[in-house]
């Protein structure tokens, strides 16, 4: 009786373990999977900044990272190539030449 209480503790404790390692194994993914995600987030949004800040001439910029839409008068839709795509909607005032952000958000396909 007392052999089937022990051998029932030892695989409790091991399927224990088991669990354990397949956590630790999820939270590693987990944790490699956000940092690669927000690398691409940073990677995204300095490449729409660079058209954002180039928009008035873009004759300039040496290599094209976005989409650049006109919208209507002075309203331009910039989406980033690369992944994950943040799309910005921006006023671009003629007088200054500064583009004001007013919203922005991320594509999925």
């Amino acid at each position: 009786m007392i052999l089937v209480w022990v051998t029932s503790l030892l695989l409790l404790g091991s399927s224990l373990l088991v669990c354990l390692e397949r956590l630790t194994a999820l939270r590693i993914v987990e944790v490699n999977t956000i940092a690669m995600a927000q690398q691409g987030f940073m990677e995204s949004e300095k490449s729409v900044l660079a058209c954002e800040k180039n928009l008035s001439n873009l004759s300039t910029l040496s290599e094209n990272t976005c989409f650049i839409q006109s919208i209507s008068k002075n309203h331009w839709l910039i989406t980033s190539k690369s992944k994950p795509a943040i799309q910005v909607h921006v006023a671009l005032d003629e007088k200054t030449g500064i583009a004001t952000r007013l919203n922005w958000r991320q594509v999925f396909e």
